[in-house]
């Protein structure tokens, strides 16, 4: 008799599981459909007021610019305020933060160069919002960069700054916008590809670095092309390489790094991210009109102005391209070795 008791309670439990499952899968679909109505209907009514596009540098240089470009465009095209905030500090990482913990709404976005995105998660042990959870919207742009030198250094092209790097080890410096910023390790990167040794020199951003350079205080640096394109036709500074992995069409002349040191390159990007947990729907509509802003024939001319290419990618297109830089810094971070607490 307790052998049947048990085998019949069994039976009644298995029951009761089997009732269970069912009912929490059917909760949980219910959940997720009502999640994508949700998202769905929201983004009918998107936008209805204000849009904040943060900006983690100060205004003024040319990381500033561009966003204000789209932000300009973007108003006109709905009809409502589209802002610029601009979030500067703690590597850039400050208005990072700030986009990580505001509603997922699509009122609030990130326009973010590589550094918060793909960069210091690699690179620092404490970050106070996770680089992954962003949702990606779009990749705006593509900015070459260059590396140029005070033209009181003995070089006059690329092959001979690395010869008398070699043979002057440690004698020649290069100025960053901070110490883990990315033309810092590209920098590295540099070093560690061409085996010659620089001193770094950080500073507190990139216009006090810029003015150094100028000055002759420090050798050389890395930097967007749109930034010191007017200090090299001024023979303020001398352009040896891009470094970006082809040749530029506004210099052809001017080889690429890659050329004398393979596995050494460096291009910087700006995408619009969302916060966590955005709704699909919302992102693919920001996506969608940030794509018909950049295809704009006057916004196209002011980014060339800048030398920015524009791109425009969808949010799965943006989240792949993000995926792939993640893991090119990384590798990158690991073989310097470099760390931040």
């Amino acid at each position: 008799m307790g052998c049947s008791l048990k085998a019949a309670w069994r039976r009644q439990s298995v029951k009761h599981l089997a009732r269970s499952s069912i009912a929490i899968c059917l909760i949980a679909a219910v959940c997720t459909t009502a999640a994508t109505v949700s998202g769905s209907a929201a983004a009918e009514d998107f936008p209805h007021r204000t849009i904040k596009i943060v900006v983690p540098v100060p205004p003024g240089p040319l990381l500033d610019v561009i966003p204000r470009i789209v932000a300009e465009k973007l108003s006109a095209k709905w009809g409502v305020a589209v802002i610029i905030e601009n979030r500067p500090g703690a590597a850039q990482n400050l208005g990072a933060e700030a986009v990580a913990r505001s509603d997922p709404d699509g009122y609030t976005l990130l326009a973010s160069p590589p550094g918060p995105l793909v960069v210091s998660g690699h690179l620092r042990s404490k970050l106070n919002f996770d680089p992954d959870a962003f949702v990606p919207v779009s990749l705006m742009v593509r900015l070459p960069t260059v590396l140029v030198i005070n033209p009181k250094v003995p070089a006059s092209n690329l092959q001979e700054l690395l010869a008398y790097a070699k043979a002057n080890p440690g004698k020649l410096t290069f100025g960053s916008p901070g110490t883990g910023s990315t033309p810092h390790l590209a920098t590295e990167q540099l070093m560690k590809a061409a085996d010659i040794r620089l001193v770094h020199v950080p500073y507190q951003g990139m216009a006090p670095a810029m003015n150094d350079l100028i000055g002759g205080h420090i050798d050389m640096m890395i930097d967007l092309y749109g930034n010191v394109a007017g200090n090299i036709k001024e023979g303020k500074l001398r352009l040896l390489a891009v470094t970006t992995p082809a040749r530029l069409q506004q210099e052809p002349a001017v080889p690429s790094i890659s050329e004398a040191v393979p596995g050494s390159i460096h291009e910087e990007w700006f995408a619009i991210v969302a916060p966590p947990k955005t709704p699909d729907a919302i992102a693919a509509k920001l996506s969608a009109a940030i794509r018909e802003v950049l295809a704009l024939p006057d916004v196209a001319g002011r980014l060339a102005d800048l030398a920015a290419v524009p791109v425009g990618s969808n949010p799965d297109e943006s989240a792949a391209f993000i995926k792939a830089e993640s893991a090119r810094w990384r590798e990158l971070i690991d073989t310097t070795g470099l760390k931040i607490n």
